[in-house]
């Protein structure tokens, strides 16, 4: 029986037009009165709509956000997040400058980017943040994540140079509301979602096979190998779809209602058999 039903953001619960539609929240509700739990599991900050999204789907709850480097306990404030190492840090900025690429630094509720460019303004749009350049340094010690914004040209030198650095997990992503843009998304060693999940199933005292896992991207297989019931967007990463125990329409073909109507359907079928 499923308890447990973590939601990515970015090709799961939204599409191209960056807004969650009326079916999605009213599959919420039902699923929600039926005593399961929700919780936000995306790459994005919890700030601006993020934050919004979280709490629509459990304002009592823990919620993943940065890719699981950020795990928050929305009425409380209590944080289970782990920070960047520094020396990590210092190496992202260095090489952000000599590069030229967008990167940004996060704590758990605010974020620093000092590139004033083109990219690094929609993305502030696309979170629903005001865009503020500021330097890097100006994030302070408590970074829990750096990411990468950029073309997809870029994008293969950005990632293995990334991939080189000792202590960190690099963690690929796409929006589809940024087509022309690659995320990757910089955490501690061994931080990602699927770390995430087990931490706040630890915290619900819910077994891992109980868990469900939407999600579409490569950043959202780690976690769908963990759980009972990975479930793929119709259009989901190849990594994601590899994943997958069950595979629901895309975004626009509101796939995620699919799959919190699965969810519901199991769960009566276990009462049924009960």
């Amino acid at each position: 029986m499923i308890a447990f039903i973590c939601i990515d953001v970015d090709g799961t619960l939204v599409g191209r037009e960056g807004t969650v539609r009326p079916a999605v929240w009213a599959a919420v509700d039902e699923v929600r009165a039926a005593g399961i739990r929700l919780a936000l599991c995306s790459g994005r900050p919890a700030m601006g709509r993020a934050l919004e999204y979280a709490a629509r789907l459990d304002p009592d709850g823990w919620h993943i956000f940065q890719n699981g480097a950020s795990v928050l306990h929305l009425p409380t404030g209590e944080s289970r997040s782990f920070h960047l190492p520094a020396p990590a840090v210092d190496r992202l900025v260095a090489r952000a400058r000599r590069r030229g690429e967008v990167l940004e630094l996060y704590t758990d509720t605010d974020y620093a980017v000092e590139h004033d460019a083109d990219r690094a303004r929609r993305h502030a749009a696309l979170l629903g943040v005001p865009f503020r350049p500021r330097a890097l340094e100006s994030a302070g010690p408590g970074v829990v994540r750096a990411q990468w914004l950029v073309s997809h040209e870029a994008a293969d030198e950005v990632e293995a140079e990334a991939r080189q650095d000792a202590g960190v997990t690099v963690s690929p992503s796409l929006s589809p509301v940024m087509p022309d843009t690659r995320f990757f998304s910089v955490t501690s060693d061994g931080i990602d979602k699927a770390s995430a999940v087990r931490s706040v199933a630890e915290a619900y005292g819910v077994p891992l096979e109980r868990v469900m896992m939407v999600g579409d991207g490569a950043n959202d297989a780690p976690a769908m190998r963990i759980v009972g019931h990975p479930v793929a967007m119709g259009d989901a990463e190849p990594e994601a779809m590899a994943a997958a125990r069950h595979v629901v329409a895309d975004v626009e073909g509101e796939g995620l209602v699919q799959a919190l109507r699965l969810a519901l359907r199991l769960r009566a079928e276990r009462d049924d058999i009960g």
